[in-house]
């Protein structure tokens, strides 16, 4: 083979690698073909109290949505799955929100006018926590904070981290899960 064919070829293969590695881990013992993880009410640990401001510049608290299931999505403007989901997200959040769903974002754009963009943009209907350096995540338990975006945490009506999901989500996957959790009592 010619170097000038290899030069493509080359291309293709780093350009695979480079996409493979940005791919999602799956959790140890979890299944390799879903990204979801479900904690046993049991199991569940009680998710820190996100606070800041939103990309409004409105004060926003994780606590404030207590007694509501929470779908926490972790984005950034230029992430594109993160594209692909934010109508989706914004569905949930108009069609749930009076059975007690509430969705929260949590925008890691470095420039908060990047983040604002997006969200005008998409429409989106839901508040979203400016956290540029991610330090508000670095407070989830151990095993909660993805390697990749987006990822979306589930946090029950009693404030405990429920499921973990570290895949881009539709309207549909997301009602699969947040529907047991509106049966759950906020005490269970």
């Amino acid at each position: 083979m010619t170097p000038h064919r290899r030069l493509p070829l080359l291309a293709l293969l780093l350009l695979t690698c480079s996409l493979a590695a940005c791919a999602p881990r799956q959790e140890t013992g979890g299944s390799p073909v879903s990204p979801l993880t479900r904690v046993p009410p049991a199991d569940r640990q009680a998710a820190p109290d996100l606070t800041g401001s939103s990309l409004d510049g409105r004060a926003v608290r994780l606590t404030d949505y207590r007694s509501k299931v929470v779908v926490l999505n972790v984005w950034a403007s230029w992430c594109g799955p993160c594209r692909a989901e934010a109508p989706e997200l914004s569905k949930v959040q108009q069609e749930l929100a009076a059975k007690g769903v509430q969705v929260l974002g949590v925008d890691t754009d470095a420039e908060r006018a990047r983040g604002r963009a997006f969200q005008d943009e998409h429409k989106l209907l839901y508040p979203s926590l400016h956290d540029p350096a991610s330090r508000q995540l670095l407070r989830l338990p151990r095993g909660y904070k993805a390697p990749a975006l987006p990822y979306t945490l589930f946090i029950d009506r009693a404030g405990r981290i429920a499921a973990k999901y570290v895949s881009p989500l539709t309207e549909a996957q997301i009602r699969t899960i947040t529907g047991p959790l509106l049966a759950e009592q906020a005490s269970g």
